[in-house]
Order: structure tokens, then sequence, then C-alpha cells
């Protein structure tokens, strides 16, 4: 049994959308003939649809709540692909319920019928599938995406003033670069000695006017060449995601996510029943980081030939902090998944903290900048016109 996505008209001519389950196209057409539907288009629900953070989290939670229930996986499907909450996701629940009934594990079928679900999700899902805890770990993940959604949101929202302070530096530092300061310059065309500082901005306005157009086009495809060299070098990716930790400003952030995406999933695996060679591997798919993914790899058939946790994990550098001495602590006295759980929760907090003082620095520092630039273009344009006024 498939689902086919439908559109057609009822028997009044009015347009009719919806999900229709069948053995074979002709079987919807005749089923939805019986109905007094005529189907216009009829496709099998597989196409890779957007789903946004929010609705994956509801349906995350949904299906929790209701695998929690005791209902089959399938089944409940069935009763997620009509429920109200999921709204446009129908289509994409339709096609993961499919492929489960195919025989696909829970994972896998989130991961082939959106591309927006990422390799942390993934990751998260199959380890509960091996734990038996799909309910709980997927109650947990929708907790996890929501704290991150909403720090998004918070990040978004404070950008908000800093964005309309670039844009209005812009818009003014064009005018005045592109009509002010030309014309100030014809006033005194004259033979008189125009200050120092206008000439600078005049050279610096001709400038930025003729590379303005080159440059975006050489950033516009630059971006677009790395992104394909990334989706298509792994070595490259690798290279790339390593470098990410030596950034001056984002590394420390993007390391305090990596250690917390780690630790936790760490925690739900053991917590699970996991064994620690597997956890490892898992989790270390699940950072996100494709560098700390490799790594991990590596490191996990050094445990499996005998080597301690915390040693494996000092030699990746982005985990090598204070998260080996966590778990040193847990492989002595027991309760490493509890640690680990702790542990990620302060690399939360710190990773919300190192957010928020990010903002609160960034703010006033483009609020100076583009002050200063436009005082800068102020003063070239008033000092040839108070010249002009005493030589009056």
């Amino acid at each position: 049994m498939k689902t086919f996505d439908y559109r057609g008209f009822d028997a009044g001519g009015k347009p009719k959308r919806g999900l229709i389950e069948a053995l074979s196209i002709k079987e919807a057409r005749e089923r939805l003939a019986a109905e007094g539907i005529l189907a216009e288009t009829l496709a099998p629900t597989g196409r890779q649809l957007r789903l946004t953070v929010a609705m994956r989290s509801v349906v995350y939670r949904e299906l929790s709540a209701l695998l929690q229930a005791g209902l089959p996986l399938v089944k409940a499907f069935d009763l997620l692909v009509d429920a109200p909450e999921v709204g446009g996701a129908r289509s994409t629940m339709a096609s993961v319920r499919d492929r489960v009934r195919e025989g696909q594990s829970l994972a896998r079928a989130f991961q082939a019928a959106s591309a927006s679900v990422t390799a942390f999700e993934v990751s998260i899902i199959e380890a509960a599938e091996q734990t038996a805890m799909v309910a709980d770990v997927l109650e947990r993940l929708a907790d996890f995406l929501e704290d991150q959604e909403q720090l998004k949101q918070s990040v978004q929202a404070a950008l908000v003033y800093p964005a309309i302070v670039v844009t209005a530096g812009i818009c003014v530092a064009l005018v005045m670069l592109g009509v002010l300061i030309p014309r100030t310059q014809s006033l005194l065309s004259g033979g008189a000695t125009l200050p120092g500082l206008t000439r600078f901005m005049i050279a610096f306005g001709h400038v930025t006017l003729r590379a303005a157009v080159p440059v975006a086009l050489a950033v516009i495809l630059g971006v677009a060449g790395l992104r394909r060299r990334l989706g298509r070098d792994d070595a490259f990716r690798v290279r790339w995601d390593r470098g990410l930790f030596a950034w001056p400003l984002l590394g420390p952030g993007y390391t305090l996510l990596v250690n917390e995406r780690f630790a936790r999933t760490m925690a739900l695996l053991l917590d699970g029943g996991v064994t620690v060679i597997d956890a490892f591997s898992i989790a270390g798919r699940a950072t996100g980081s494709t560098w700390v993914s490799a790594l991990a790899e590596t490191e996990s058939e050094a445990v499996r030939h005998g080597a301690s946790l915390s040693s494996a994990i000092t030699r990746i550098p982005p985990l090598s902090g204070v998260l080996p001495g966590w778990i040193r602590i847990g492989e002595a006295g027991g309760g490493m998944a509890r640690l680990l759980s702790s542990a990620a929760h302060r690399y939360h907090v710190q990773w919300q903290r190192f957010v928020k003082t990010r903002l609160s620095i960034l703010e006033p520092v483009i609020i100076l900048v583009i002050g200063g630039f436009v005082l800068m273009i102020t003063l070239a344009v008033l000092l040839p016109v108070m010249k002009i006024s005493q030589g009056l």
C-alpha cells in the first residue's frame, strides 16, 4: 500500500487536494472517481520537502505522545498524517509512513523524506531505535530543537537593530559618496585645494562605487563555489569544518555546541543501553561536525581494542577540554550517563552565555563603526564648505 498526493475537482467543480492510499496509481484514480473526485494530478508522496525546525519539533512530539500511548509505529503515523497540527507536512509524513511499511528504519525514513532532517537528528533517532526508547528520545529531541529554535529567534531579534543601523549607514554612505562629495569637489573646481580628508573620501568613493558590483558578483560566485565543493569533496569538507574551530569569534561557540551535542547524545545512548563503542561513534556523527565525526570513528576503534573512553576523547581536539575529566570520573565511579547529562547542561548554559555576550558586544561596535564612517563623510563635506565660507 502506497500513499498518493492528488489534486483535482469534486462533482461540484470545487478544487480538492489530499492524500489517498492505494496499491497503484490506477487504483488510486478509481477510488477517487468512486468518491466523485476527478484527479488532475496524482503522484506518490516521495518528494523531499522542506520542514522547518518548529514543524519537525511538532512531529517528533506528536509521534512520541502516540507511541507512549501504546500505538504501533505505523498506526501512530496513520493518526499523525491526519492530525491538524501537521498541516503542510502531511505529504512528508505519509512518505515516512510508506518507507517504514517497506522496512526502512525510522531514522532513514525521515532522512529520505526530507532534506531538512539533520545528521544530528538522524543519529539520535537511529540510537533510539537501537535502544527501544523511541518515544522518550523523540520527546527529548523535540525539547532540544525547541531550545535551539528559541535561542536562534532570540539571536535574530537581537540582530534586528544592528541590521537596521548597518543598512541605514550603507544607504547614507552611498548617497554621500556618490552625490554629496562629488558636488563638493565641483564647487571647488576653480583651483582651490581640497582638505586631505575630502580628497581621501573622494578617492575612496570612486573605488567603492566602481568595485561594488564586481565585488558583489565575486562574493556570490565564491559562496556558490564553496557550497558546491563542500557538497562534493569529503576531504575539503573535513578541512573546512576543522578550520571553523579556529575562527576567532565563532570558533569557541562552535566548540561549545559540538561538546553539548556529543555529551547529550552519549548520555541518551548509554542510558538506553547502547555499548560505549557504538555510542561513541553515533555521538560523533550527532555533533554535526565532519571533523569530529571522522575522529570519533577512528578513536572508537581504539576503544574497541582496549583504550579508555576518556583517553580517546582527549585525542579529539574540540572535545579535549573538560569533557574527558567528566568521563574519567564516570569511568571510575559509574553513573557516566548522569555525568554526561550534567556536562551537556553546563555546555548549554555556556553556549547561551557565549551568544548573549557576543551580541552585547556586537551592537555597540557596529554603531561605533557606522557612526565613525558617517562622521568622516560628514566632515569631508563640511570642511570644504567651511573653507568657502571663510574665503567670502
